[in-house]
């Protein structure tokens, strides 16, 4: 969650913001903080660490967007019904799951005591199925091979 809100704050994005709206942001911003528009070597390395956060906010804030599930919803259907867990990592209400083709995705605001029932459940991708993959925000963190 800490990530979401901080992406959104650098960019000036509400949850309401769609892929157009994220894209003028980022463009906008890029142009105040582009490297190449400095030559003091301080201004510009700052801007340098500026525009890497601004590019990597960027692109979570897309991968995590609607419209970006949207588009990918076919793949990640036919993924989180037909390609078993291999592993999973949890921390600060993080989920990563990883799955046996290589694919890992990232689950936010994942509460302690879902996390507790996934780990203690037999049937892993059967719960996530059910309790996790359609209700907590997440992205594709890798994208795994086709074949597994």
């Amino acid at each position: 969650m800490k990530k979401i809100l901080e992406s959104r704050r650098l960019l000036g994005s509400t949850v309401k913001s769609d892929l157009k709206e994220l894209s003028s942001l980022y463009k906008s911003l890029m142009k105040q903080h582009h490297p190449d528009k400095f030559t003091d070597p301080s201004e510009k390395e700052a801007a340098e660490a500026m525009s890497t956060r601004i590019i990597d906010a960027y692109h979570f804030l897309v991968s995590i967007a609607p419209e970006t599930h949207e588009r990918d919803k076919e793949e990640y259907e036919q993924l989180t019904t037909a390609v078993p867990i291999s592993n999973w990592h949890y921390k600060a209400q993080v989920l990563q799951v990883y799955f046996s083709d290589g694919t890992e995705y990232e689950y936010y605001n994942v509460p302690q005591n879902v996390y507790n029932k996934f780990v203690n459940n037999d049937g892993n991708l059967r719960f996530a199925r059910r309790h996790i993959f359609h209700s907590f925000t997440h992205r594709r963190v890798k994208k795994g091979s086709k074949e597994a």
